[in-house]
């Protein structure tokens, strides 16, 4: 009764908010095949807004091979030509976004299954970074090589989830996923050692508990103190992958990719993705008067760190290591996320447990899985 709930009060969140919402659905969604030689996104597949740089090759002795799991799916073919079983092993994400696009295969061609030709490779066969030495990337096809369908499976591909997609070759169409570690668990967190600001002064990130008043900003860009009613997100001994971002003036803010920043905008802020902060956007920073401060980012990178912290201010904005962020991630609209998020403050305000649980929040989880149904693509974190 409670999730049913939880999720009815999403579906009208997405409907006030930008997007489509459940009142505004008028039938199916017309979708366009992609042409010969497009990828969806148009950049390249190792930039870290698609599927991310490689992280060397895996083997049947490394200990990251146990990160890959079999995909026994009997509406997927597996080519398999070498006769191992490769083709069927990939990474936990990847598996999830082939099975999602199986099911739209079937549903867009009657008697057509999914057929993948090429998953991890442990023969070399690719180039030095392939992301197939990882289990990140498959090539695939139909099962009835029909090729006049490949532009239309692309389409699909993209409309599953998958990080990148490209229509590579008449004779198949290539997908890749991200690493686990770089998209989390469901939520956008900083890391341990990221500084907050209390109203007795700077505190660490770790040591915040519910209750806890820190530093944010109001919707006119006012820095004032707003309490913590729960965490997103919060396990002090996760390790994931983490973009720094440097401001001339000195402000470096790390954070997770799918994060939520609020940047410098003619009209107050906008939101923006972490992994899509590029040099020349403009942070949020800290300054005298209680005001924020402009200052343009010069420098960006990834860092592998311990830690993932998400804290829920009842304003949605937190402040760490003197840069304005939004408290939400995965949806790229600050408004909408803060609205859709409105149940849990308030029942985290009723709950009298001044404790902290960790892992992702059970209603983020379902928020963020429903929203996947709800929201258009140009809305959700991929």
């Amino acid at each position: 009764m409670r999730l049913s709930l939880v999720l009815l009060w999403l579906g009208a969140a997405a409907a006030c908010g930008p997007g489509r919402g459940f009142n505004r659905r008028h039938g199916p969604r017309r979708i366009t095949p992609l042409v010969f030689g497009q990828h969806d996104p148009n950049t390249s597949e190792n930039k870290m807004t698609a599927s991310g740089p490689p992280e060397g090759r895996i083997s049947r002795d490394d200990e990251r091979f146990k990160d890959l799991v079999p995909n026994y799916n009997p509406d997927i073919d597996f080519r398999d030509d070498e006769g191992t079983g490769a083709d069927r092993l990939m990474t936990q994400r990847c598996k999830e976004k082939l099975n999602t696009l199986a099911i739209s295969v079937m549903n867009q061609w009657p008697g057509v299954r999914l057929r993948v030709i090429e998953g991890w490779d442990e023969e070399n066969s690719h180039l030095d970074k392939s992301l197939h030495y990882e289990g990140r990337a498959v090539d695939l096809t139909t099962s009835d090589r029909d090729r006049s369908k490949y532009g239309m499976l692309a389409r699909l591909a993209v409309e599953a989830g998958f990080d990148w997609v490209f229509y590579e070759s008449r004779s198949y169409i290539h997908c890749s996923v991200k690493t686990e570690s770089s998209v989390g668990t469901g939520a956008g967190c900083f890391p341990s050692g990221a500084v907050v600001h209390t109203e007795e002064g700077p505190r660490l990130i770790d040591t915040i508990q519910k209750g806890d008043r820190v530093l944010a900003a109001d919707d006119n860009g006012k820095m004032v103190y707003s309490e913590v009613v729960t965490f997103i997100d919060r396990d002090p001994n996760a390790t994931r992958h983490f973009i720094e971002m440097t401001a001339e003036n000195g402000v470096t803010i790390t954070t997770t990719p799918s994060h939520l920043l609020l940047l410098a905008a003619a009209d107050g802020w906008r939101e923006s993705f972490a992994a899509n902060v590029e040099k020349g956007d403009v942070l949020l920073t800290t300054g005298q008067g209680g005001v924020m401060r402009p200052s343009k980012v010069v420098k960006t990178r990834m860092v592998k760190k311990r830690g993932v912290f998400a804290p829920l201010t009842k304003l949605g904005t937190i402040i760490v290591d003197d840069a304005l962020a939004s408290c939400y991630a995965l949806v790229r609209s600050h408004s909408l996320a803060h609205a859709a998020m409105a149940p849990l403050r308030w029942m985290a305000s009723w709950s009298g447990s001044t404790g902290t649980a960790d892992g992702v929040h059970w209603y983020a989880n379902a928020l963020y899985s429903f929203g996947d149904y709800v929201l258009p693509t140009s809305y959700r974190y991929r």
